[in-house]
């Protein structure tokens, strides 16, 4: 028998750093919902060019708005002028530059800060 409702998600993928406490809980309440999501440990295993375009895409944003910007390597590499494409290349070769968590269900994607969020794709 399952737990959730004809309007609730069924499955779900996240972005995950499991040393960021955001992500951490993040994960959490996709766990309370009854959701078993595939976790995908983006610092280990980071999404293609495409792949984050496509789900930046999906989530309404742009790379300004996803690149974590309080990264000492955000101001080593000199990004507070860079263009969305520079930004989204520096995303790709420096995944630690990625915001998080990013939560993909079937009823959308988002970037789960803050982590209230979340519930608007669960």
């Amino acid at each position: 028998m399952s737990t959730t409702s004809p309007t609730q998600a069924t499955q779900a993928t996240i972005y995950h750093n499991q040393r960021c406490s955001t992500s951490r809980k993040v994960l959490a309440l996709i766990e309370e919902a009854g959701i078993v999501p595939t976790v995908v440990k983006y610092l280990e295993t980071p999404p293609s060019r495409d792949g984050l375009r496509k789900l930046l895409d999906d989530a309404g944003l742009q790379p300004s708005e996803a690149i974590r910007k309080k990264e000492a390597l955000y101001k080593e590499l000199g990004l507070a002028e860079a263009s969305e494409d520079e930004l989204l290349d520096a995303m790709v070769e420096n995944p630690i530059l990625i915001e998080r968590p990013l939560v993909v269900t079937d009823r959308g994607t988002v970037l789960a800060r803050p982590i209230e969020k979340v519930t608007t794709v669960l």
